[in-house]
């Protein structure tokens, strides 16, 4: 984000959330977030950057709180806290760290790989009770290809076991 630049509600929020958890301060009210945010439901992710390098990212496919600010304020703590690729997040990491907020639209059944296109669509693989979620838009992953795979491998599904495919668009909060 450039300097002087406001962030979206949806990131500040996170933000704030994070901040007051990592600091065991009370979390902040809901009550300043915009009504978009309190009275509608959608699944979220939180994914949190330091210095440009992922730090933590946990979300829900589909909504499990009452609203989007619900969402974001647990699936924030929970990238802050809970990702099990990172440590917790120290109250002196807070000043390097970047957050974006990606809330996802209801995913939809695809039939081939070739209905995917990385930079527009995120990916859900599942076989089974196995699944793995991919964003879309991600640095590195540009292919579909590329993308089913990583989620393949976060799913814990092997080459060559059979998997059912969804897509789903986001909008991305920075």
């Amino acid at each position: 984000m450039a300097i002087g630049q406001k962030s979206s509600p949806h990131v500040e929020l996170a933000r704030r959330v994070v901040e007051s958890y990592v600091r065991g301060e009370d979390p902040p009210t809901l009550d300043d977030v915009p009504d978009e945010l309190r009275k509608t439901r959608a699944g979220v992710f939180v994914t949190i950057k330091k210095r440009g390098e992922l730090r933590g990212c946990i979300g829900t496919i589909a909504p499990i709180q009452n609203s989007i600010a619900e969402e974001i304020r647990e699936n924030a703590i929970s990238s802050a806290t809970r990702d099990p690729r990172f440590p917790p997040i120290t109250p002196d990491e807070l000043p390097e760290l970047t957050y974006s907020v990606d809330v996802l639209e209801e995913s939809e059944d695809i039939e081939s790989i070739e209905e995917l296109d990385p930079k527009i669509y995120g990916v859900i693989v599942s076989s089974g009770y196995r699944q793995g979620l991919l964003l879309p838009d991600l640095e590195g992953v540009d292919t579909p290809e590329q993308q089913v795979k990583i989620a393949m491998m976060k799913a814990g599904i092997y080459p060559g076991e059979s998997f059912r495919l969804k897509r789903f668009r986001v909008t991305r909060h920075n």
